[in-house]
């Protein structure tokens, strides 16, 4: 039986939930090539996240070494390839992070393998696998067919359901091994700390465009969604603007969201912008200009100064409380 090789995202301990959408993505896959779903966790010390993931997979293979206690590319891709080989894997994915983006390619190269990045759909075609990605900003759906004997893949998590959890797989554990290519090292892990959800986690995020004109004006989004218990996402207009740190940063080039509740303040629509939160469940366009493109995605708008219609929406959200 053929095999769908999984690569867990996790972090300080943690299954990061953008995992389970890829599970997901896999479960689908599987039911269309009979293939079994298994498991990859490389990590140091990281055996809870290894019998979390086992919940949701066939069984999981957990590589403990201190090489993978942070992430490198150069360490990751070689042993994600050596992994595939053994268990004979003929899909292998991970979601569509910046470190999936990153050492998933690399892991191709090795296998020489077919790569489809940004998987949004799969569906049967000859009886195998097949994928749908977006292109040129979401504007076209693009249907993939690959011949290769591998194919690695990049999931858009946004469009997938997590998979639920299962009776559970068996974790099998082993140290040691570790092979690095390249002369990378690592040195530093900058995180950034934050209260509020993460923006890809969020259920509900509010978002400023460069319409606000100033850092100080995105006070009124930041109480707006600590209001409604949401994340801060930013247009790269406003990023670039400087009006907003890059992390907020939604879009094309950015992170790309689709929380049960977008709101799109000051925000014109630009194709770019509109790539990453188009997948959003309901969307709020808020701006004083009624001709802007956010308008043709919005399921509700308002025609209103920002500055004006935000905090009224804030103060009235509190009260009902």
């Amino acid at each position: 039986m053929s095999t769908i090789l999984v690569v867990a995202d996790h972090l300080e301990g943690v299954l990061k939930n953008a995992t389970l959408p890829t599970v997901g993505f896999a479960k689908a896959a599987a039911a269309i090539s009979g293939s079994t779903v298994v498991g990859l966790v490389l990590g140091s010390g990281a055996d809870g996240v290894a019998e979390t993931f086992a919940k949701y997979v066939d069984r999981v293979i957990y590589i403990d070494d201190s090489a993978y206690a942070n992430y490198l590319a150069e360490a990751y891709a070689p042993a994600v390839a050596a992994v595939a080989k053994e268990v004979g894997a003929v899909i292998v994915a991970g979601a569509s992070t910046t470190t999936g983006k990153d050492y998933l390619p690399r892991a191709a190269a090795r296998l020489d393998a077919g790569f489809v990045s940004d998987v949004i759909a799969v569906f049967e075609h000859d009886g195998a696998p097949a994928y749908k990605r977006p292109i040129w900003a979401g504007n076209l759906i693009e249907r993939v067919a690959s011949s290769a004997d591998v194919t690695v893949v990049t999931v858009r998590t946004t469009n997938f359901e997590a998979a639920p959890a299962t009776a559970g797989g068996k974790v099998e554990k082993r140290t040691g091994g570790a092979s690095k290519s390249g002369a990378a090292e690592f040195v530093s892990f900058e995180q950034v700390k934050s209260d509020r959800p993460a923006l890809t986690d969020a259920s509900v995020v509010v978002s400023g465009g460069r319409g606000l004109k100033s850092a100080e004006a995105f006070g009124i989004i930041e109480d707006l969604a600590d209001t409604l218990g949401g994340a801060v996402g930013a247009s790269r207009a406003a990023v670039d603007s400087g009006y907003a740190p890059n992390d907020w940063q939604v879009g094309q080039t950015g992170k790309i969201v689709a929380p049960n509740l977008y709101i799109a303040v000051a925000i014109s629509g630009a194709i770019q912008h509109l790539a990453g939160m188009k997948g959003s469940k309901t969307i709020v366009a808020i701006n004083k200009n009624g001709e802007e493109p956010i308008f043709q995605v919005a399921d509700y708008g308002l025609v209103a100064d920002a500055f004006a219609a935000v905090p009224d929406l804030t103060s009235k959200i509190k009260a009902s409380k």
